[in-house]
This record gives C-alpha cells, structure tokens and sequence, in this order.
C-alpha cells in the first residue's frame, strides 16, 4: 500500500474559486471525524502492509483541533503498522500558522507542511476570498521552520484575474526567497456554481487570456529552474531528494487508500472507489453499516489511458513498455499520425514518451490524440 489519504471537509470560509467537496458549517465537524474513525476501523483489511505516505487534505485540515487530529491518529495507529511512514503531509493556511498548532503537528509526526499561499499580494488574496493575508504569507513559512519542519511545499495560483506580469514575477520571486524544498503552482481555473464564476457572469471580473496564461507558465517554469527546482510535473517543483512521495504515487498508479467524505481509493489493479461527498449522508451510512463508497472495475483500456494521461504530465513520461503490446503498437500509430504541432510538443527514445515541460499547456490535446479509443 502507497498511501493513506484523509479528507478534512471544513473550512473557515469558502474561497472563490474552489469546488472541492467542503463545508463551512463546523456543526457536524464532530460527527464527520467519528465517522472517519469508524471507516478507518471498517476498512483496515484493505491495507495489507506497511503504508509509506500519508496525507491530510480537504478542505483546510490545519482547522482541526488536537482533541480531533489526537483521535484520528490514534484511530490510524490502532488500525495500521505506521512505522514504515516517510512523508506525512498536512495541508495548511497561513492563518492557522500559530505556536501551539505548529507544536502540536509536529509532536504528531507530521513532518511536511503543504501551504496554501496562493498569493503574495492582498488584493489577489481578497479576490480568492483566502481567510489569510499578505503579511501571513510572508510569515508563515519561517514560523514553520521555528518550529522545527524541514519540508515546506507552497502553493501558488497563476491566471488571477487583473494580476500584472510584473506582480506575477515578484510572486514567484518571493516564494524562491522563502527557500522551500517545493512549490506548487495551478492555473486559476473557473468553475461553475463558484463565488468567481458568478463574479465572471456579472462581469466583474474577466479571464485572462491563453497567451497571457502561457506566457505566465513559462515565466513560473523558466525561474524556477534557474532557481534550482526540477519541473517534474506539470504543476510541481522540487529540489533534488525533495518531490512529493504521496502524490507521484497517484501518478505511478499505485495504490492508496482514501478516508472520508469524497474521499478516493484505488487497489493499484483494477478497482477504483470513492466516498459520499455529503457530510450527512456519509456519517449516517457510515455509522448505519451501510453503503458510503461507489466502486468501478477499470478496464485493460482505462488502465493503460491512465499511464498515458499521468505521464506526459511528469518529465519522465510513461513506458510503452508497460503497456498491453497491442496499447503500445496503437499508441505508437496515434503518435505517428500527430500534426507537426503537436508532434514537436513531445519526446520520445527507446522505450518513453514524455512532453517537454515548456509545451505541457498543450498536454490535453496531445493526449486526445494518442488515447486508445475503447
């Protein structure tokens, strides 16, 4: 088993542009973590040895008190042998960056801190509605390193609506200047039934344009590299020894298990599953014995999709090799009959494919093209 993953359904308040599954109403908060428990108890068979990551995400798991990240860690230890554990990464905002919660996460064996930054800048900050501020951000990182944790990932959003090329630039600038052992960066994306898509409705604001998008990518990959970090997915950075173990195990394809509402699984061979994404209905099925997650079977297709899909968004592309000889005699044809455009997006030896880190904007439309169709 690759890893565990925790889903922490609250938040503070609901920034602009996020549709994941969370809520801001903290009254079931207690109900959702027993729930959780509970699954964790249910579902110990499914690991069968030792797990090597694991992840709290959400939502804003750093909102968690210790009586309740107490109880989840012990639920955990009772269920599972932790002792091969070497990445334990909590999502975290700067806001919630205080002595004793530090102190606390750390006493825990959380040893990797995933913070949501964002955004330097305030007026950005407000627009996403983040619970945080300019100077938090700022903060933020060396409070986390006053407090003993040596491995730092923040995130950064490009795409921001109003945003200069100028202030893009000192963004990323103040994020290397902060020295964490690794960035994320994710294009701002507009999704329905978001605060900021109804604000682009109204016109209140107005997306940016893909030129510009591209232009502040290759501006991201371009300093970034000169800064010491490796692309090494098309929204992540690291320096060497420092690439996030949890979530390239997704991209390997290995298995995980996921905990929680909406939360993910997958056995590493076939069978995906994912969990209610409604607090309530999760914490009565869950606490009823009945049914919380939907399954399917992933076809010899899906499989081999997936390995396409999720490699030519790492530098190390996928293996034809590992594919069915038919996928990989298939896939070889769609590569060969690509456009000059495309085409001269990709690289290729022996046995990889892969996308050249400045062409991965055009990775969805490589990858249409080159799928097996089933």
């Amino acid at each position: 088993m690759a890893g565990i993953y925790i889903h922490i359904p609250f938040c503070k308040q609901a920034c602009s542009y996020c549709d994941f599954h969370f809520s801001t109403n903290q009254k079931l908060r207690k109900p959702v973590i027993d729930a959780l428990c509970l699954e964790i108890e249910m579902r110990q068979s499914e690991i069968c040895e030792p797990p090597s990551t694991l992840y709290f995400g959400g939502g804003s798991p750093s909102i968690l008190d210790s009586q309740q990240l107490n109880q989840i860690f012990r639920s955990l230890s009772n269920a599972f042998d932790l002792s091969e554990l070497k990445e334990v990464t909590l999502e975290s905002n700067p806001d919630d960056h205080s002595d004793e919660k530090l102190a606390l996460w750390k006493s825990l064996g959380i040893n990797r801190l995933s913070i949501g930054i964002q955004s330097f800048i305030d007026r950005d900050l407000k627009l996403m509605n983040r619970a945080h501020n300019a100077q938090d951000a700022q903060l933020c990182v060396q409070k986390a390193r006053d407090a003993g944790f040596e491995k730092v990932t923040l995130d950064l959003i490009y795409g921001i609506p109003n945003q200069t090329s100028v202030e893009w630039r000192s963004n990323i600038q103040r994020a290397i200047d902060l020295n964490p052992q690794h960035i994320s960066a994710y294009c701002l994306t507009v999704e329905e039934k978001t605060a900021l898509h109804h604000q682009l409705v109204k016109g209140e604001i107005s997306e940016k344009d893909d030129e510009i998008i591209e232009q502040e990518y290759l501006t991201l990959h371009h300093m970034l590299s000169k800064a010491g970090y490796e692309h090494y997915e098309i929204s992540n950075f690291g320096k060497p020894a420092h690439l996030a173990s949890h979530n390239a195990n997704y991209w390997k394809g290995l298995a995980y298990i996921g905990f929680g509402p909406s939360a993910h699984s997958f056995d590493g061979a076939q069978k995906r599953s994912w969990n209610i994404s409604n607090n309530a209905q999760y914490i009565k099925a869950v606490n009823s014995g009945g049914q919380f997650l939907d399954e399917e079977t992933l076809s010899a297709e899906d499989r081999s999709n997936e390995q396409i899909m999720t490699g030519l968004r790492r530098s190390k592309g996928f293996d034809l090799e590992q594919l069915p000889k038919e996928h990989a005699l298939w896939v070889q044809q769609n590569i060969n009959k690509l456009d000059d455009q495309l085409k001269a997006c990709i690289w290729q030896n022996e046995r990889h494919v892969g996308i050249h880190p400045e062409n991965w904007l055009l990775a969805d439309a490589v990858i249409r093209e080159i799928m097996i169709d089933s």
